[in-house]
């Protein structure tokens, strides 16, 4: 199992924050590997798919994820339903100081890799999110 975690404090009101991180159109503004991504049909609530394209190991991958939490400005959580990987990412927002404390954790299995491997693959996952926390806080808070 491969786990990462990430908080942040961003200068932006919760809804803000939720409506951003919640786009799936706008993951490739934030997210490293993220290419492509966007909602299968209708509107982002609990129940719904959003499908992203992802460059992985120099590797193209095409994931669903089905949202499986939905409380509009403060959890958002989700589980892959089809793809190389498996995995579940969950995200909590609360207001803080003005601004909004998001905590992210991710799980997920190493597929495919030795077992003995697993603490290099998820060294370089918490790497990847840390950077990508980061890089989403910096866009929220230097648009305009």
């Amino acid at each position: 199992m491969v786990k990462a975690e990430a908080q942040v404090t961003i200068d932006r009101p919760p809804s803000e924050v939720f409506a951003y991180l919640t786009d799936p159109e706008k993951l490739p503004e934030w997210q490293a590997t993220a290419l492509e991504g966007h909602l299968e049909s209708g509107r982002l609530e609990k129940g719904a798919r959003a499908t992203e394209v992802r460059q992985i190991l120099g590797r193209r991958m095409e994931s669903t994820m089905h949202v499986t939490e939905y409380e509009p400005d403060r959890r958002f959580e989700a589980e892959l339903v089809s793809g190389p990987v498996t995995f579940r990412i969950s995200h909590l927002l609360e207001p803080e100081n003005g601004g909004t404390k998001v905590s992210f954790a991710f799980e997920g299995e190493s597929a495919g890799y030795f077992p003995v491997a697993e603490p290099v693959v998820e060294r370089q996952v918490q790497r990847q999110v840390a950077d990508d926390f980061r890089r989403l806080k910096l866009v929220l808070e230097t648009r305009g």
